[in-house]
């Protein structure tokens, strides 16, 4: 049996130096991969779009489900990863995709400590999908 440690998203590189550099330490996004997130698990950094890989790593220090995102900034200020024009145009993107029939998908805020960086980028064995992957060891 594999005992979930922890979590995989994908993020564009573009981003990645907010959290690294920047201070940033809050992950927002629609709520795929988190209902056996608990604090205290990994966070891991999977950098996409080009010189892909796993960057780093960061230990969860809370996890909510939030229905109107833009309220994280009400929230956490500027210690989000995403301005709120880039927010705007993600939620923009998103209901691009949405079903007519699909009930609204509340938004998981990931609020991160102890944020590290990767010396090298860490090819991952598997693809890492848009909505994330647990991170899981054998016990």
């Amino acid at each position: 049996m594999a005992k979930i440690v922890g979590v995989a998203f994908p993020i564009p590189k573009q981003f990645m130096d907010r959290f690294f550099k920047e201070g940033k330490n809050v992950f927002i996004k629609p709520a795929t991969v988190w209902k056996e997130l608990k604090p205290g698990m990994k966070f891991v950094f999977y950098q996409s779009h080009e010189d892909t890989g796993f960057v780093g790593e960061a230990k969860i220090k809370n996890i909510q489900l939030i229905n109107d995102p833009m309220k994280v900034f009400e929230m956490y200020g500027d210690r989000v990863f995403l301005t709120k024009e880039e927010l705007k145009a993600y939620i923009r993107s998103q209901a691009r995709w949405k079903r007519k029939s699909s009930k609204n998908r509340p938004w998981m805020v990931i609020e991160l400590e102890d944020i590290k960086k990767y010396e090298k980028p860490i090819k991952p064995r598997r693809f890492i999908p848009v909505g994330g992957q647990y991170i899981k060891i054998k016990e």
